[in-house]
Protein backbone atom coordinates (compact mmCIF):
# COMPACT_ATOMS: atom_id res chain seq x y z
CA UNK A 1 0.00 0.00 0.00
CA UNK A 2 1.03 3.63 -0.43
CA UNK A 3 1.94 5.62 2.70
CA UNK A 4 3.62 9.63 3.44
CA UNK A 5 6.13 8.54 5.38
CA UNK A 6 8.86 10.93 6.94
CA UNK A 7 11.89 9.49 8.02
CA UNK A 8 13.79 12.56 9.46
CA UNK A 9 12.44 16.15 11.06
CA UNK A 10 12.16 19.25 8.66
CA UNK A 11 10.36 20.81 5.84
CA UNK A 12 7.47 19.71 3.46
CA UNK A 13 9.78 17.83 1.53
CA UNK A 14 10.10 15.07 3.92
CA UNK A 15 7.10 14.08 3.17
CA UNK A 16 7.94 10.99 1.38
CA UNK A 17 5.47 8.86 -1.03
CA UNK A 18 6.61 5.33 0.04
CA UNK A 19 5.34 1.57 -0.42
CA UNK A 20 4.83 -0.33 2.66
CA UNK A 21 2.43 -3.93 3.42
CA UNK A 22 -0.76 -3.72 3.69
CA UNK A 23 -1.51 -4.45 7.92
CA UNK A 24 -2.93 -6.90 9.12
CA UNK A 25 -5.16 -7.10 12.16
CA UNK A 26 -3.44 -7.32 15.28
CA UNK A 27 -6.20 -8.68 17.85
CA UNK A 28 -9.43 -9.23 18.28
CA UNK A 29 -10.49 -5.84 19.14
CA UNK A 30 -9.11 -4.68 15.84
CA UNK A 31 -10.61 -3.33 12.59
CA UNK A 32 -8.78 -3.39 9.34
CA UNK A 33 -10.32 0.05 7.74
CA UNK A 34 -9.56 1.35 3.74
CA UNK A 35 -8.86 5.04 4.32
CA UNK A 36 -10.54 6.63 1.74
CA UNK A 37 -9.49 10.58 3.70
CA UNK A 38 -7.42 11.93 5.91
CA UNK A 39 -7.48 15.07 7.71
CA UNK A 40 -4.75 17.44 7.46
CA UNK A 41 -3.85 19.68 10.70
CA UNK A 42 -1.73 21.35 12.39
CA UNK A 43 -0.06 18.71 15.28
CA UNK A 44 0.97 17.07 11.71
CA UNK A 45 3.12 20.03 10.37
CA UNK A 46 4.46 20.46 13.96
CA UNK A 47 5.37 16.71 14.48
CA UNK A 48 6.86 16.86 10.96
CA UNK A 49 9.09 19.76 12.06
CA UNK A 50 10.40 18.73 15.67
CA UNK A 51 9.50 14.86 15.88
CA UNK A 52 6.89 12.50 16.87
CA UNK A 53 5.53 13.15 20.32
CA UNK A 54 5.53 9.45 21.41
CA UNK A 55 8.82 7.39 21.90
CA UNK A 56 8.33 4.92 18.68
CA UNK A 57 10.53 7.91 17.04
CA UNK A 58 11.05 7.63 13.19
CA UNK A 59 10.57 6.59 10.35
CA UNK A 60 7.01 7.41 11.08
CA UNK A 61 3.36 7.95 9.71
CA UNK A 62 1.62 11.38 10.61
CA UNK A 63 -2.29 11.98 10.46
CA UNK A 64 -4.44 12.00 13.22
CA UNK A 65 -8.32 12.60 11.25
CA UNK A 66 -9.28 9.70 8.83
CA UNK A 67 -12.55 8.25 7.45
CA UNK A 68 -13.11 5.11 5.34
CA UNK A 69 -14.59 2.02 5.15
CA UNK A 70 -13.75 -1.27 7.40
CA UNK A 71 -12.60 -4.26 5.05
CA UNK A 72 -12.08 -6.82 8.21
CA UNK A 73 -13.03 -7.38 11.84
CA UNK A 74 -11.58 -9.04 14.64
CA UNK A 75 -13.03 -11.82 16.65
CA UNK A 76 -14.45 -9.79 19.40
CA UNK A 77 -15.67 -6.77 17.58
CA UNK A 78 -19.17 -6.40 18.13
CA UNK A 79 -19.57 -2.44 17.05
CA UNK A 80 -18.96 -2.98 13.62
CA UNK A 81 -18.78 -5.37 10.46
CA UNK A 82 -17.49 -4.79 6.93
CA UNK A 83 -18.55 -2.01 4.89
CA UNK A 84 -19.16 0.25 7.57
CA UNK A 85 -18.35 3.66 6.86
CA UNK A 86 -16.62 4.86 10.10
CA UNK A 87 -14.79 8.13 11.16
CA UNK A 88 -11.79 8.39 13.82
CA UNK A 89 -8.79 10.54 15.30
CA UNK A 90 -6.27 8.21 16.15
CA UNK A 91 -2.79 8.00 15.32
CA UNK A 92 -0.35 9.99 13.88
CA UNK A 93 1.74 11.05 17.24
CA UNK A 94 4.61 8.49 17.13
CA UNK A 95 3.08 5.42 18.50
CA UNK A 96 0.28 3.90 16.51
CA UNK A 97 0.83 4.79 12.58
CA UNK A 98 -0.94 7.47 11.06
CA UNK A 99 -3.55 8.32 8.42
CA UNK A 100 -1.96 9.31 5.39
CA UNK A 101 -2.13 5.46 4.19
CA UNK A 102 -3.83 3.74 2.29
CA UNK A 103 -5.01 1.16 5.17
CA UNK A 104 -5.30 1.39 9.28
CA UNK A 105 -6.00 -1.35 11.53
CA UNK A 106 -7.10 0.47 14.94
CA UNK A 107 -8.54 -0.81 17.95
CA UNK A 108 -12.74 -0.71 17.74
CA UNK A 109 -12.71 1.46 20.35
CA UNK A 110 -11.24 4.54 18.48
CA UNK A 111 -13.66 4.13 16.09
CA UNK A 112 -17.00 5.52 15.76
CA UNK A 113 -20.16 5.52 12.65
CA UNK A 114 -19.53 8.53 10.63
CA UNK A 115 -22.29 10.89 10.23
CA UNK A 116 -24.49 9.49 7.69
CA UNK A 117 -24.94 12.87 5.62
CA UNK A 118 -21.09 13.71 5.66
CA UNK A 119 -19.43 11.79 2.96
CA UNK A 120 -16.26 10.13 3.70
CA UNK A 121 -13.90 13.03 2.43
CA UNK A 122 -15.97 15.71 4.85
CA UNK A 123 -15.61 12.96 7.75
CA UNK A 124 -12.45 12.99 7.55
CA UNK A 125 -11.73 16.79 8.29
CA UNK A 126 -13.76 16.48 11.47
CA UNK A 127 -13.14 14.73 14.56
CA UNK A 128 -10.17 16.46 15.85
CA UNK A 129 -11.76 19.89 15.21
CA UNK A 130 -15.13 19.22 17.07
CA UNK A 131 -13.30 17.17 19.97
CA UNK A 132 -11.42 20.48 20.43
CA UNK A 133 -14.07 22.83 20.16
CA UNK A 134 -16.64 21.14 22.10
CA UNK A 135 -13.50 19.87 25.12
CA UNK A 136 -12.89 23.67 24.82
CA UNK A 137 -16.46 25.41 25.27
CA UNK A 138 -18.49 22.53 27.12
CA UNK A 139 -15.46 20.91 29.34
CA UNK A 140 -13.36 24.01 30.28
CA UNK A 141 -15.20 27.30 29.97
CA UNK A 142 -18.60 25.55 30.81
CA UNK A 143 -20.73 27.79 28.16
CA UNK A 144 -23.69 28.83 29.00
CA UNK A 145 -27.26 30.37 27.20
CA UNK A 146 -26.57 34.27 27.15
CA UNK A 147 -23.27 34.14 27.47
CA UNK A 148 -21.40 36.60 25.03
CA UNK A 149 -18.06 35.26 23.63
CA UNK A 150 -15.21 35.79 21.20
CA UNK A 151 -13.77 32.68 19.23
CA UNK A 152 -10.86 33.58 17.46
CA UNK A 153 -9.97 32.78 13.91
CA UNK A 154 -13.68 31.91 13.28
CA UNK A 155 -13.42 30.79 9.69
CA UNK A 156 -10.63 28.41 10.25
CA UNK A 157 -10.49 24.72 11.20
CA UNK A 158 -11.32 24.59 14.84
CA UNK A 159 -12.65 28.25 14.72
CA UNK A 160 -15.45 27.66 12.48
CA UNK A 161 -16.89 24.47 13.95
CA UNK A 162 -16.35 26.35 17.65
CA UNK A 163 -18.85 29.25 16.47
CA UNK A 164 -21.16 26.80 15.64
CA UNK A 165 -21.20 24.86 18.84
CA UNK A 166 -21.03 27.92 20.86
CA UNK A 167 -24.58 29.01 18.97
CA UNK A 168 -25.94 25.91 19.42
CA UNK A 169 -25.01 26.53 23.24
CA UNK A 170 -27.29 29.62 23.00
CA UNK A 171 -24.72 32.23 22.99
CA UNK A 172 -24.00 34.91 21.18
CA UNK A 173 -20.94 35.22 19.23
CA UNK A 174 -17.70 37.36 18.40
CA UNK A 175 -14.81 36.05 15.98
CA UNK A 176 -11.81 37.37 14.50
CA UNK A 177 -10.98 37.50 11.07
CA UNK A 178 -8.60 38.74 8.39
CA UNK A 179 -10.86 39.46 5.23
CA UNK A 180 -14.46 40.10 4.56
CA UNK A 181 -14.60 36.23 2.77
CA UNK A 182 -13.71 35.31 5.81
CA UNK A 183 -15.82 37.48 7.58
CA UNK A 184 -18.98 35.99 5.59
CA UNK A 185 -18.25 32.80 6.07
CA UNK A 186 -18.51 33.64 10.28
CA UNK A 187 -21.78 35.30 9.94
CA UNK A 188 -23.14 32.25 7.99
CA UNK A 189 -22.22 30.09 10.32
CA UNK A 190 -23.65 31.90 13.16
CA UNK A 191 -21.31 34.83 14.43
CA UNK A 192 -22.90 37.65 15.36
CA UNK A 193 -19.71 40.43 15.37
CA UNK A 194 -16.73 39.73 13.26
CA UNK A 195 -13.62 41.81 14.08
CA UNK A 196 -10.85 42.07 11.33
CA UNK A 197 -7.89 42.16 13.23
CA UNK A 198 -6.30 44.39 10.45
CA UNK A 199 -8.27 47.23 10.90
CA UNK A 200 -9.85 47.20 14.21
CA UNK A 201 -7.95 47.26 17.91
CA UNK A 202 -9.96 43.61 18.68
CA UNK A 203 -10.33 44.58 23.15
CA UNK A 204 -11.86 47.98 21.98
CA UNK A 205 -14.01 46.23 19.58
CA UNK A 206 -15.26 43.34 22.28
CA UNK A 207 -15.44 46.42 24.85
CA UNK A 208 -18.12 47.92 22.87
CA UNK A 209 -19.93 44.89 21.49
CA UNK A 210 -20.21 44.43 25.39
CA UNK A 211 -21.00 47.33 26.64
CA UNK A 212 -17.66 47.34 28.42
CA UNK A 213 -18.28 43.74 30.70
CA UNK A 214 -16.40 42.03 28.29
CA UNK A 215 -16.76 38.22 27.38
CA UNK A 216 -17.58 35.64 29.59
CA UNK A 217 -15.95 32.96 27.54
CA UNK A 218 -12.72 33.15 25.14
CA UNK A 219 -11.38 30.22 22.98
CA UNK A 220 -7.64 31.30 21.75
CA UNK A 221 -6.64 29.07 18.28
CA UNK A 222 -3.71 31.41 17.36
CA UNK A 223 -1.38 31.30 19.94
CA UNK A 224 0.60 33.03 23.15
CA UNK A 225 0.39 36.62 22.04
CA UNK A 226 -3.06 36.29 20.91
CA UNK A 227 -3.86 35.00 24.25
CA UNK A 228 -2.08 37.32 26.12
CA UNK A 229 -3.57 40.13 24.48
CA UNK A 230 -7.40 38.45 25.01
CA UNK A 231 -7.21 38.91 29.09
CA UNK A 232 -8.21 42.92 28.66
CA UNK A 233 -11.42 41.53 26.77
CA UNK A 234 -12.56 39.23 29.32
CA UNK A 235 -15.35 40.09 31.66
CA UNK A 236 -14.97 39.37 35.44
CA UNK A 237 -14.52 35.74 36.58
CA UNK A 238 -14.50 34.72 32.68
CA UNK A 239 -13.55 31.57 31.46
CA UNK A 240 -10.41 32.21 28.54
CA UNK A 241 -9.29 28.76 27.27
CA UNK A 242 -6.38 28.18 24.91
CA UNK A 243 -5.77 25.32 22.86
CA UNK A 244 -2.04 26.11 22.33
CA UNK A 245 1.30 26.44 24.85
CA UNK A 246 0.71 30.15 26.30
CA UNK A 247 4.29 30.42 26.38
CA UNK A 248 6.83 31.20 29.42
CA UNK A 249 6.69 34.82 29.54
CA UNK A 250 2.96 35.46 30.83
CA UNK A 251 1.61 38.10 32.94
CA UNK A 252 -1.21 37.17 34.50
CA UNK A 253 -1.57 40.28 36.72
CA UNK A 254 -4.23 41.23 34.85
CA UNK A 255 -5.87 37.78 34.64
CA UNK A 256 -5.74 37.69 38.34
CA UNK A 257 -7.50 41.23 38.74
CA UNK A 258 -10.22 40.16 36.89
CA UNK A 259 -10.62 36.32 38.51
CA UNK A 260 -10.03 34.88 35.14
CA UNK A 261 -10.06 30.96 35.13
CA UNK A 262 -7.61 30.10 32.65
CA UNK A 263 -7.82 26.44 30.91
CA UNK A 264 -5.50 24.34 28.25
CA UNK A 265 -6.81 22.11 25.73
CA UNK A 266 -5.73 19.30 24.42
CA UNK A 267 -7.52 17.02 22.94
CA UNK A 268 -4.47 14.66 22.45
CA UNK A 269 -3.94 13.69 25.78
CA UNK A 270 -6.06 10.26 25.94
CA UNK A 271 -3.71 9.09 22.78
CA UNK A 272 -0.81 10.13 24.80
CA UNK A 273 -1.85 9.47 28.18
CA UNK A 274 -3.64 6.15 27.51
CA UNK A 275 -6.89 7.30 29.50
CA UNK A 276 -9.97 4.38 28.40
CA UNK A 277 -12.61 7.28 30.38
CA UNK A 278 -10.97 9.80 28.41
CA UNK A 279 -11.20 8.04 25.18
CA UNK A 280 -14.86 6.96 25.68
CA UNK A 281 -16.00 10.77 26.52
CA UNK A 282 -14.26 11.38 23.42
CA UNK A 283 -16.91 9.24 21.70
CA UNK A 284 -19.68 10.60 22.89
CA UNK A 285 -18.61 13.83 21.69
CA UNK A 286 -18.65 12.86 18.31
CA UNK A 287 -21.68 10.72 18.76
CA UNK A 288 -23.35 14.16 20.01
CA UNK A 289 -21.53 16.17 17.03
CA UNK A 290 -22.83 13.69 14.16
CA UNK A 291 -26.43 13.58 15.14
CA UNK A 292 -26.30 17.80 15.28
CA UNK A 293 -24.64 17.11 11.69
CA UNK A 294 -27.16 14.76 10.69
CA UNK A 295 -30.31 17.16 11.84
CA UNK A 296 -27.88 19.87 9.41
CA UNK A 297 -27.75 22.00 12.44
CA UNK A 298 -23.80 21.60 12.16
CA UNK A 299 -21.32 21.64 9.26
CA UNK A 300 -17.98 21.23 8.45
CA UNK A 301 -15.71 23.35 5.66
CA UNK A 302 -13.62 21.85 3.57
CA UNK A 303 -11.76 24.43 1.16
CA UNK A 304 -8.85 22.07 -0.44
CA UNK A 305 -8.19 18.61 -1.55
CA UNK A 306 -5.23 16.72 -2.38
CA UNK A 307 -4.16 13.33 -3.43
CA UNK A 308 -2.28 11.21 -0.86
CA UNK A 309 1.06 12.02 -3.02
CA UNK A 310 0.70 15.91 -2.70
CA UNK A 311 0.58 15.79 0.97
CA UNK A 312 3.68 18.23 0.88
CA UNK A 313 1.43 20.41 -0.78
CA UNK A 314 -0.95 20.45 1.57
CA UNK A 315 1.45 21.37 4.29
CA UNK A 316 2.53 24.16 2.59
CA UNK A 317 -0.40 25.92 2.35
CA UNK A 318 -1.17 25.06 6.15
CA UNK A 319 1.78 26.68 7.28
CA UNK A 320 1.39 29.69 4.99
CA UNK A 321 -1.30 30.29 7.52
CA UNK A 322 -5.13 32.01 6.54
CA UNK A 323 -6.34 28.56 5.96
CA UNK A 324 -10.21 28.96 5.81
CA UNK A 325 -12.11 25.82 6.94
CA UNK A 326 -10.10 22.35 7.03
CA UNK A 327 -8.00 20.40 4.40
CA UNK A 328 -7.60 17.10 3.37
CA UNK A 329 -5.90 14.26 1.44
CA UNK A 330 -8.38 12.39 -0.74
CA UNK A 331 -6.88 8.79 -1.05
CA UNK A 332 -10.07 7.69 -3.06
CA UNK A 333 -8.44 10.02 -5.46
CA UNK A 334 -5.18 8.07 -6.13
CA UNK A 335 -7.50 4.71 -6.87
Amino acid sequence: MNVIEIQETGGPEVLRLVERPQPTLTSPEALLIRVAAAGVNPIDTKIRQRGPMLPAGLPTVLGCDGAGVVEAVGANVTRFQPGDAVWWCHGGLGGAAGNYAEYRVIDQHWVHAKPQTLSLLEAAAAPLVLLTAWEALHDRARIADGQQVLIHAGAGGVGHVAIQLARLAGARVATTISSPEKAALAHELGAEFCINYHDEDVVEAVMDWTAGQGVAVALDTVGPEVFRRTIPAMAYAGDLVTILDPGPELDLKEARLRNLRLSLELMLTPMLRELPQARMHQGQILHRCAELIDRGELRLHVSHTFELAAAADAHRLLEQGHVTGKLVLDLERDR
